[in-house]
């Protein structure tokens, strides 16, 4: 019997090989109920986790808390416990003009505008979404007739140092990069990504990433979309990663 894991308390028979990762524990019953037969397993700090099935085989949701940090502690266990493929399931703001409020976006790679992956491989080194786990995640988004994006996402570790930038004393640095992600099409920012790809890169795992887009500033600030327009419904982005996940399970039955 595997060794109990010290952050998310679980050992070896505990999850599946394929785990859903959200950000918010309070998420994942929310998640598991896509499942069949989920049941509760452990939750210890911020790491919350369900195991139920998807055709036949075993499937776990794992809350991983806010930011690198603590989400590349959760991969890591999970990896020791049998774990080998992962989607993210998360929320973003969106920074490129054409990224509405309610849509879906699937990372092809991150930015490591963060410290986590530092510990993982040299900044020269790029946080790469898995490709099967990508295509899986295109896949499934055109199929259930989906507003959706691909491409690069910005990674932080400060949430108010995107939105409250000037407040800080490095406020010049800080907009100049901002201005910088703009010009190169960055799709929107969020805060695990970066790490996650770093880490499965690091352990011969599997990641990919679907986000809900919440709210556009940059469209806010042009006056395109109205102050108070927020999306926080993450149904969109759940069954995305739902569906990829039986297309990646169908494809490695095979």
């Amino acid at each position: 019997m595997s060794e109990l894991q010290y952050h998310i308390a679980m050992k070896e028979g505990d999850v599946g090989r394929y785990v859903i990762l959200p950000g918010d524990p309070g998420r994942c019953e929310k998640i598991a109920k896509h499942l069949d037969g989920a049941v509760h397993v452990a939750t210890n700090r911020e790491y919350t986790t369900y195991t139920g099935t998807l055709l036949g085989e075993r499937v776990s949701v794992t809350s991983t808390g806010i930011g690198g940090p603590s989400a590349s502690i959760a991969m890591e266990e999970l990896v020791k416990i049998g774990a080998d493929t992962f989607i993210r399931v998360g929320t973003c703001g969106g920074i490129n003009l054409k990224v509405e409020s309610g849509d879906c976006v699937i990372a092809s790679s991150a930015i490591r505008h963060e410290g986590t992956s530092l510990e993982y491989a040299p900044i020269e080194y790029p946080a790469t979404a898995d490709f099967e786990v990508t295509c899986a995640l295109s896949d499934a988004a055109k199929s259930l007739g989906y507003r959706y994006h691909v491409g690069v996402v910005q990674n932080k570790d400060s949430f108010y140092g995107q939105h409250s930038p000037d407040s800080m004393p490095v406020s010049a640095l800080l907009n100049y990069k901002w201005e910088a992600w703009k010009r190169l099409g960055v799709l929107c920012s969020e805060m695990e990504s970066a790490a996650l790809f770093t880490v499965a890169a690091a352990r011969g795992v599997r990641c990919g990433t679907v986000l809900h887009t919440v709210w556009n500033q940059e469209r806010k600030a042009l006056g395109i979309d109205p102050a108070d327009d927020k999306d926080e419904d993450t149904e969109k982005a759940i069954v995305c990663a739902i569906e990829a996940l039986k297309i990646l399970i169908s494809k490695d039955k095979e």
